[in-house]
């Protein structure tokens, strides 16, 4: 079971894992075993994350899923399976983690009078102190 918050538990059973060699240095240890961990979940078909976190993730993470709608995620940062499996499951957590809350919506603001005249005031004292370090004008 990956747990992701009180409410959200999804059962490993709907998780499809597959094992290939994995690239990179390692010596005799990746031409022989499969440490490479691909881990497919359909998450169109899952009843366990609400609609509104399923359209978030469909957004957010659109170029990790494929045509049939299955969520991909690999991992072979480790030289055994078990590692990277348990390296997939915590991407995977850290994923819905980042869309589980809604977004909080920008209220539009405009700047104070204030804050206007502050802005003005600074740019008048930059500008005199640019102007005192010019050299005097010959005009005489």
């Amino acid at each position: 079971m990956l747990k992701i918050s009180s409410g959200i538990e999804i059962p490993l059973t709907e998780f499809k894992f597959s094992y290939a060699r994995s690239p990179g240095p390692g010596g005799q240890n990746v031409n022989k075993v499969n440490t490479k961990v691909t881990l497919k979940w359909d998450v169109n078909k899952t009843t366990r994350l609400p609609d509104a976190v399923k359209a978030r993730l469909k957004k957010k993470f659109a170029r990790r899923i494929s045509k049939t709608g299955e969520l991909i995620v690999t991992s072979h940062r480790f030289r055994d399976q078990g590692r990277n499996v348990a390296d997939c499951l915590a991407k995977l957590r850290e994923m819905i983690e980042a869309v589980r809350k809604a977004p909080t919506v920008r209220k539009k603001t405009k700047p104070s009078k204030a804050s206007k005249r502050r802005r003005l005031d600074a740019k008048k004292q930059k500008s005199s102190l640019k102007k005192g370090r010019r050299p005097p004008r010959m005009d005489d």
